[in-house]
């Protein structure tokens, strides 16, 4: 990535968008009535083309870990490579790991586009984000394509991060809750227990998270009181799940839509709903949006 890398405006209305392609395609930040609504990229992190330090980047080709850097699909087993160090597990794919093209941009959208070719990896693939702002809010199209020569499992999503205000409340609804193994490898799903329900909006937990919900229903909701404002995401039912990270001792939190359900790679149950991995012949593609909708408190 570069050194420096440029920032891409884009806004309508109260509504403004930074992105910053050169750093894994990401959202620097986004910003209502001068409001931030989701973690500011640093003029350091830019400058030193952090991805870890932005506000919101793409996961593809595939989105959360694959336990012991290998899956088996169709007789084959499948290498990745660990891409987080000092994680063991690769995580979250490659896209987030990459510059990307600007392919259009106009004074309310853009699009950026990747494309990955197999080398030490096995995947081929196109991606694109296409982003949208209305004076309603931003929508993120993301489409994804098999340029490899075989058939393969995939899987996208977007991770956003918030900033950890002492008075922020999220709700969402889900149906299960997937038990957290160690080095951050996602296991089994339980039945929603109420203490781990978000359905009737709560503050986030004093203990730490990093768990999948499984069987989303495609919305989440994000109160900032000491900002007068929140923001809510909806998404296309492509999404199945909805990842949630929470470190009380970190500054902020994540709360993630994604099509697969994390761990599904090493699950194997590939025509199994529920997992939402989305299995592409060559040259196949699958798309969802995700929407972003500020309004005030």
């Amino acid at each position: 990535m570069a050194a420096i890398s440029e920032l891409l405006s884009i806004g309508s209305g109260a509504l403004e968008v930074a992105l910053v392609p050169q750093i894994g395609g990401s959202v620097s930040s986004l910003r209502w009535r001068g409001i931030d609504l989701m973690r500011r990229l640093s003029e350091d992190d830019r400058r030193s083309g952090n991805v870890l330090g932005v506000a919101m980047f793409p996961m593809t080709p595939y989105a959360n870990r694959i336990a012991g850097n290998a899956f088996d699909f169709r007789a084959r087993r499948w290498q990745v490579l660990p891409n987080n160090p000092p994680e063991k597990f690769n995580v979250h794919g490659s896209g987030w790991q990459h510059a990307w093209d600007v392919t259009g941009a106009g004074a309310a959208n853009a699009t950026l586009s990747l494309d990955i070719a197999a080398g030490a990896e096995p995947y081929s693939y196109r991606a694109t984000q296409a982003f949208a702002v209305s004076d309603e809010g931003l929508s993120v199209t993301m489409t994804l394509t098999n340029t490899g020569p075989v058939a393969m499992p995939f899987g996208f999503g977007l991770h956003p991060w918030f900033d950890r205000d002492p008075d922020v409340t999220v709700q969402f609804d889900a149906r299960r809750f997937y038990l957290e193994e160690p080095d951050g490898i996602s296991g089994d799903a339980v039945t929603l227990p109420p203490e781990l329900d978000f359905a009737e909006g709560r503050p986030l937990p004093s203990g730490w998270r990093n768990n999948d919900y499984g069987g989303w229903g495609g919305e989440a909701t994000l109160r900032l009181p000491a900002r007068g404002a929140g923001l809510r995401m909806k998404a296309d039912p492509i999404f199945k799940h909805l990842m949630f990270y929470a470190d009380p001792a970190k500054p902020y939190f994540c709360v993630e839509p994604q099509t697969n359900a994390s761990g599904a790679f090493n699950r194997g149950r590939w025509d199994d709903a529920d997992e939402g991995v989305i299995v592409l012949a060559q040259g196949e593609s699958a798309a969802g949006t995700v929407w972003f909708t500020p309004f005030s408190l």
